[in-house]
């Protein structure tokens, strides 16, 4: 193994068939695959009936592959969504033709079935086209275009018409998702269909409060224009932007502007119930509270449906459906544990709970005339799988078969589904299979797709997967990457540690962390454990970081490598920690809270004061600054600097890095040096908050492994 193979994407193995979905009438099933195992993927459909595989768009296409013709909010957009695909990065059906929409750096492309023949029906030339979507009848396309709304016909021969008007004050967009919406709270899009295709809502984002944030490209060979850029950025405590909410004719005219109240803060969800009634899930600053509030697309009058409390938090969702009979399908955490329930869409009112236990339900993948679809934890916190339960209420009953992680789409009209799943040691495949599992399941891939040839080149044994308790009777769950030899042997600790995110589950991405195999092979025991606050386990798990930010964290990881200390497999006297992000700041913490468990600490785009991140994020679990300011001071890596001193410390960063802004790297840098305590620096020019370059990745492992073996 090389460092060449830690740097390259996607990881060995990881080319299976992505973002399968079916067509409305369950006839094919689209999906993105690259035929080279690259980041070039390609655009192919799988007909359900004849098994038969065609590749509709090449990686290579129209529109190209590559993102150096990419525009700014493209570019941004993709960073949001942490995606580094390259040629067909995304596609939609309609709802209810089978009809696709492919969007491409120079225009937008729909494809009819059965020929699929590609026609471009919006052109590019005049400005990027942002967060495109089919009406749900497939004849219209409406898009984003200089931050106002447009819509066009599919049939290529109407231009498009412009729906909103700039306002009188610039920094005021139509349509699009504000940085906060796109970044924390998982909405990406700013404007929503009506069922039936006459009406979008749309939201009007005014950020002129908000402080410009300038970014300056230091590495450009030129200066003036394209070498700096402003963004509005919400920083904890500080102004939000201003959200409304309109319904506007698909044809044109005036808005119709939604009496959304007060006491809000947050517009963290639309959604439609059926074509005359709106919804909208808001948030109050402080997150302990969501309102969800029905609204009459033609008055724009609102009425109260429900609301959600918490003592700590509310976390956002996505399993709102509606159904049949005036009703919609609703996820409450109430009990601790994120479960479905059926409401009215009168009042509101609860009419039954659907699941229930110390497990909770992840994704809605599917709703039926009679039962609903979805993952969740039920068999393992380590796993998921797919239910099904009755919409009028019944046992649950699971669908995939086997171990592992597993994630898919179902067609409920033919009674079929697409099961994408993998463990630690299978690599992540796709297959096409009945509901009610008379059939073999079938690949979705074609016949003669070959392996990833990596896979038999690398020596990518899967990690052992292993629980720790903690001193007051947690458990924690965690991934051991053993070298060769007896130990005890010198330890790196690969943390993220943060909210929202769980690395310890029976899947391939484990066993495909790059980083950790290329270590292991080096002789050092590599670990990843998920402290508390992580996710998958409920919100008891999750609260214990309120109001204090890198407090039980650092300890759970630190009982964590004293467990290891104690089964004589890490040496106490060579332990290191790396992390990016949340796992940034964690490294960085860990090495000044805890020096006498870490020596050394590789720190990736750190968060070093909460101060300096955005509102949304921040605030959910620290509150706002003046509300909580011991809790910052004590959260921030400054406070802690000085049990640094005869540790040492590698901070990375991308200079151009929007969301993690290299500013929080200089602070630490100044307190370091009126502490006079030595660091290394190592900087990427041209890099944002995820290193997309893979030269830059290839130098970037060189540095770390040279840091590890000099200092462990």
């Amino acid at each position: 193994m090389e460092v060449d193979d830690v740097a390259r994407y996607p990881l060995p193995g990881s080319n299976a068939a992505a973002s399968a979905a079916f067509s409305p009438d369950g006839r094919w099933v689209a999906f993105l695959w690259s035929t080279d195992h690259s980041l070039r993927r390609g655009l192919f459909v799988h007909e359900v009936d004849t098994g038969e595989v065609d590749e509709l768009m090449a990686a290579g296409g129209p529109g190209g592959v590559t993102e150096e013709g990419l525009s700014l909010e493209e570019r941004l957009r993709r960073e949001r969504q942490r995606d580094l695909g390259q040629g067909i990065t995304s596609f939609a059906w309609a709802k209810e033709a089978n009809r696709l929409l492919v969007p491409l750096p120079d225009g937008l492309r729909v494809l009819d079935a059965p020929s699929f023949e590609p026609r471009l029906v919006a052109s590019a030339e005049d400005g990027p086209l942002v967060d495109p979507q089919l009406s749900p009848d497939g004849s219209m396309v409406a898009f984003v275009r200089h931050g106002e709304l447009f819509v066009v016909g599919c049939d290529g021969a109407t231009e498009a018409h412009q729906l909103t008007r700039p306002a009188e004050e610039p920094g005021t967009t139509h349509g699009l998702a504000e940085f906060i919406a796109q970044e924390e709270m998982d909405r990406r899009h700013g404007f929503w269909w009506s069922p039936d295709g006459r009406l979008l809502a749309f939201t009007e984002v005014d950020e002129t409060r908000i402080p410009v944030y300038r970014i300056v490209h230091q590495g450009s060979d030129t200066v003036g224009e394209g070498a700096q850029e402003d963004h509005r950025y919400p920083f904890a405590g500080g102004d939000n932007a201003r959200v409304r909410l309109a319904v506007v004719d698909a044809a044109g005219g005036d808005p119709v502007w939604m009496e959304l109240g007060h006491g809000w803060e947050y517009l963290a969800r639309v959604d439609w119930l059926a074509p005359g009634l709106l919804v909208a899930q808001l948030q109050n600053r402080d997150q302990t509270r969501l309102d969800l509030v029905a609204l009459d697309p033609a008055t724009g009058s609102s009425r109260p449906l429900l609301s959600e409390e918490s003592d700590v938090w509310v976390n956002l969702h996505d399993l709102l459906r509606p159904l049949a009979g005036d009703r919609f399908l609703w996820a409450s955490e109430r009990s601790g544990f994120r479960h479905l329930e059926v409401r009215s869409a009168a009042d509101g009112s609860l009419e039954r709970v659907l699941t229930e236990g110390d497990w909770q339900v992840e994704t809605v993948v599917e709703v039926g005339e009679d039962r609903v679809w979805f993952t969740a934890t039920r068999d393992s916190p380590l796993e998921r799988h797919l239910y099904e339960v009755p919409l009028e209420g019944g046992p649950v009953r699971r669908l995939s078969d086997g171990a592992g992680t597993h994630a898919g789409a179902v067609d409920c009209g033919r009674g079929r589904m697409v099961d994408t799943w993998s463990t630690t040691t299978r690599p992540p495949e796709a297959v096409l299979r009945s509901l009610e599992g008379q059939e073999e399941p079938r690949p979705l891939l074609p016949a003669d797709a070959r392996p990833d040839p990596r896979l038999a080149e690398l020596d990518l044994r899967p990690p052992e997967l292993v629980t720790v308790e903690t001193p007051d009777g947690v458990t924690l769950h965690a991934a051991l990457y053993r070298p060769p030899g007896v130990g005890p042997f010198p330890t790196i600790v690969s943390v993220y540690g943060g909210p929202h995110v769980q690395r310890v589950t029976d899947s391939w991405g484990l066993t495909a962390g790059m980083r950790h195999q290329y270590l292991r092979s080096l002789g050092f025991l590599v670990v990843v454990a998920d402290n508390r606050g992580s996710a998958g386990r409920g919100l008891a798990f999750e609260a214990p970081i309120r109001w204090y930010l890198g407090n039980v964290e650092v300890a759970d990881q630190a009982t964590v490598v004293r467990w290891l200390v104690a089964e004589g497999l890490a040496d106490p006297a060579r332990v290191g920690i790396y992390g990016w992000s949340y796992g940034g700041y964690m490294s960085a913490l860990s090495l000044a809270k805890a020096p006498e468990v870490f020596r050394v600490a590789v720190a990736g785009a750190p968060v070093t004061s909460w101060d300096g991140y955005d509102s949304h994020y921040t605030e959910r679990y620290m509150g706002l600054p003046e509300h909580n300011p011991d809790g910052y001071r004590a959260s921030s890596v400054m406070t802690h600097v000085a049990g640094l001193k005869d540790r040492r410390l590698l901070l990375v960063h991308g200079l151009i890095d929007e969301n993690v802004h290299f500013r929080h790297t200089a602070r630490l840098v100044n307190a370091l040096i009126r502490e006079r305590i030595p660091y290394e620096l190592l900087l990427f020019p041209d890099e944002r908050h995820v290193p997309r370059s893979e030269a830059d990745r290839v130098f970037m492992e060189e540095r770390i492994r040279d840091f590890f073996l000099a200092h462990l």
